[in-house]
């Protein structure tokens, strides 16, 4: 698996604001920076998060999703003014030519002046099915496997649209994120000794790990409707 440098076509944050339901606040909706960001280890000046407990934090501080996936976006969403441009989903980062299946977990990348590490894969939330408008738009996302995926931040610095990124470490290179993705979202118990090894890695996220963990001793899945269910008007 190899996994060329690539120029990042765009470098996006947001402020929080109030998704078209008029209710709920987000920080998913992106906008393009012409000019240089800093980078800190809790993500990109100028952009923010509004719900700090799944959002944000020094473990998805950056978030970077494939311009190609919005092709199969076009197909699905009649949303054509969300994705004419980068964006749409929240993303902090957009290029081409990286994927979850050429992207690995613990991928350390040079970002321009900063190093991250990729630390996740995104579990999207309702809150894109009320940005778009389409009910089943997160679990798509979810059950497609094209959720993009989360940077820790190793070394802040400035961050430019245009610039390259480079691999610079690759310590798990028998995990791509599709691996870890499809795993996560599996309730086949037979995957048990693959969620196993997947909460021993350490370079990904902590709740990953415990999310893993917790499979293997309840010999369960865990119940993730509330996060892709849009809740009742009076929640």
């Amino acid at each position: 698996m190899t996994l060329s440098a690539c120029p990042i076509d765009a470098l996006l944050v947001g402020a929080v604001a109030l998704l078209p339901d008029g209710r709920s606040p987000s920080g998913i909706r992106k906008s393009a920076s012409a000019g240089a960001l800093w980078l800190s280890p809790t993500g990109l000046q100028g952009d923010a998060q509004a719900d700090l407990r799944v959002h944000g934090g020094p473990e998805k501080a950056v978030h970077h999703y494939p311009r190609e996936h919005y092709a199969h976006w076009a197909l699905r969403s009649g949303r054509a003014d969300l994705l004419a441009n980068a964006g749409a989903f929240g993303e902090n980062i957009s290029t081409r030519g990286w994927d979850e299946s050429n992207v690995c977990i613990g991928d350390v990348v040079r970002l321009d002046e900063a190093l991250v590490q990729v630390s996740q894969g995104r579990q999207p939330c309702w809150k894109l099915d009320a940005l778009f408008g389409e009910p089943g738009t997160a679990r798509e996302m979810q059950e497609s496997g094209r959720t993009g995926w989360y940077y820790r931040v190793l070394k802040p610095g400035w961050v430019r649209s245009g610039a390259r990124m480079t691999l610079a470490e690759r310590p798990h290179p028998q995990w791509p994120l599709s691996r870890l993705i499809a795993l996560l979202f599996s309730r086949d118990a037979r995957f048990a000794p693959e969620w196993a090894l997947a909460a021993e890695l350490p370079a990904l996220a902590e709740r990953w790990r415990r999310t893993f963990a917790k499979r293997v001793a309840s010999s369960s899945v865990e119940d993730w409707e509330p996060r892709l269910r849009t809740p009742p008007p009076d929640a």
